[in-house]
């Protein structure tokens, strides 16, 4: 369906019974976490409007402004203060509900927040010297108690801005989820309620109008945020993206990795970017006037512009230009990982650790039904120290659970802990197979030498197994029947290996990366036929010695990096 019309047709006014009653149920949820409820620093909320040009020496009267989810008036209560600014300059100032009542557009789920944020509108209204009828009228005219996502629109907007709920979706009511769904091309995969959020946002901006949210990073590079970035690419212009990672831009501590972005819907072009300000309003004002300025200022160290951040759905590449283009020119030029013959896996959950995973030695079931277990403190110094633990298998060779009668020890010790194993999902969802691991066991994984990767660090860790151990579910592990894996451990323990992790994995607090599966498939690697002997042996040399500045070396002489390309791996900024 061709996006003009979505905007055209979203949202349906007519909802089913149940699904109205749950939107019911989350209104007047006491919960904060099940609607999502994240407050905004006032230093932030300004930088915002600043962004997106809603500034008091335009006529704002005439502009149309959206806030989808007001919460406890955040935004709205500076964007009042703006539009009433402005008002005095540039409106008549006699019929407040007449040229102000078409000006703004509020909506929020929760009962008890609109009431609380409908009374502070009221009041401000009124200390501002608007009458109480006019101020009640507006409130009434501006602010809506609904689901925005189900809630009808009045038109297109030239802004849009706010802070979209953060809900996983676990916490939505099923038949809620699945109306969403039905509804949104981008409640894809594990998307959270920010992503239908924005998607419904931009669907509703006017053309030349800015959307500026401060939300969390997540689905600008992860799978799920794939149809949303592709929207975007489409028919929008990412014009400022801004990593608050590690700023206090909220009035709480939250475990969210924001950033925030302004995106029009224009043709494409270069984003502008900055990282980390300091929330201080001073600092704040200047640089939006850096990020939304005619032209960068030549001598700005706090902002860059680059080109083609979006590309289709493809994550959004937001490093150095010229970290960039080299991570492109190693796309062009050599094959992915598992194309080069290697694999990558993640070690097994089991659900119920506490049941599964004991000291090896006492586990008492039949020897073949358990195995030695690696943990990521048995790899905490870069070499295998094993702490003795082990896993429960119930898996036969050929995948299938094995029939408990046919190991009467291992029967015996499940059953002692059924209680436990039998209230995970897995084993409610299917009864039969209340014993099984979340994961299959594959009991050939063990026997294998393999290269063990825990999930977050700051630097790359990588470990080589000489083939004893089962990975547990914190690491990830990498195979392979045709790279040596002490010659691959040098690759993934260098610079371009964690240049390919910084630039598809999301941020965490810290600094910290996530060396998941689906980032380290991202590295490139050339097949093991066309590296020459002596860089073979540079490779293993300096993995078995653990030498960094060698596998830097090796790695470097193995993609043919020039003198720029290394330097840029020391972050040069573009």
């Amino acid at each position: 369906m061709a996006h003009d019309q979505l905007r055209l047709e979203l949202p349906s006014t007519q909802i089913h019974p149940v699904v109205a009653a749950a939107v019911e149920q989350l209104s007047a949820s006491t919960n904060p976490e099940s609607r999502g409820a994240i407050f905004t620093r006032t230093e932030v909320v300004e930088f915002i409007l600043d962004l997106v040009g809603y500034t008091t020496e335009k006529p704002l009267h005439r502009c149309r402004l959206l806030e989808p989810s007001f919460g406890e008036g955040d935004f709205l209560l500076p964007i009042v203060r703006r539009l009433l600014a402005s008002w005095r300059q540039f409106g008549s100032t006699q019929n407040a509900f007449g040229e102000l009542g078409g000006a703004i557009r509020g909506v929020e789920l929760h009962r008890d927040s609109f009431d609380l944020t409908r009374g502070a509108v009221i009041s401000l209204l009124v200390g501002e010297g608007v009458s109480k009828e006019a101020a009640e009228a507006l409130s009434g005219r501006w602010l809506t108690c609904d689901d925005f996502l189900l809630s009808p629109l009045d038109g297109e907007f030239d802004v849009i801005v706010g802070n979209p709920p953060y809900v996983r979706q676990e916490l939505i009511p099923g038949p809620l989820l699945a109306e969403y769904r039905s509804r949104f091309e981008t409640m894809y995969d594990r998307a959270d309620l920010y992503v239908p959020f924005i998607e419904r946002s931009l669907l509703s901006l006017k053309p030349g109008g800015s959307l500026s949210f401060i939300c969390a990073d997540r689905w600008m590079k992860n799978r799920y945020g794939g149809p949303l970035r592709k929207l975007i690419a489409e028919d929008y212009h990412l014009r400022v993206y801004v990593d608050m990672v590690d700023t206090p831009a909220f009035l709480s501590q939250v475990s969210a990795y924001p950033a925030i972005t302004v995106i029009s819907r224009d043709r494409p072009g270069p984003t502008r970017i900055a990282r980390r300000p300091t929330i201080d309003s001073t600092i704040l004002t200047e640089l939006a006037a850096a990020l939304v300025g005619r032209s960068l200022p030549k001598d700005s160290c706090s902002v860059r512009e680059m080109p083609k951040v979006t590309c289709g759905a493809e994550p959004w590449l937001l490093e150095s230009s010229d970290q960039t283009e080299l991570i492109r020119r190693l796309e062009k030029e050599f094959p992915t990982l598992e194309e080069a013959g290697c694999k990558v896996g993640i070690g097994v959950a089991t659900g119920a650790d506490k049941a599964f995973i004991g000291n090896f030695e006492t586990l008492d079931v039949e020897q073949e039904r358990k195995l030695p277990l690696a943990t990521t403190r048995d790899i905490e110094s870069g070499e295998v120290h094993w702490r003795g633990l082990g896993v429960i298998n119930p898996f036969a060779d050929d995948g299938k659970l094995v029939d408990l009668n046919s190991y009467p020890r291992l029967r015996q010790y499940l059953q002692e802990r059924r209680d436990i194993i039998a209230r995970r999902h897995c084993a409610q969802k299917t009864p039969a197979s209340w014993y099984r691991t979340i994961d299959r066991i594959t009991p050939g994984l063990a026997t294998k030498p393999k290269l063990l990767i825990p999930d977050i660090k700051g630097e790359a860790h990588v470990v080589y197994e000489e083939g004893r151990l089962y990975p547990h579910h914190n690491l990830y592990y990498v195979i392979s029947n045709q790279w040596d894996l002490r010659a691959l451990q040098a690759v993934l323990l260098s610079e371009v290996s964690r240049l390919f992790i910084a630039t598809y994995s999301t941020k965490m607090r810290g600094g910290f990366l996530r060396f998941q599966a689906q980032y380290l498939r991202r590295i490139r690697l050339p097949l093991w036929r066309t590296v020459p002997q002596r860089l073979r042996m540079q490779l293993i040399d300096a993995a078995l010695t653990r030498d960094l500045k060698a596998c830097n070396e090796a790695t470097f002489a193995l993609y043919n990096l020039t003198s720029e390309e290394q330097a840029a791996l020391g972050g040069g900024e573009g």
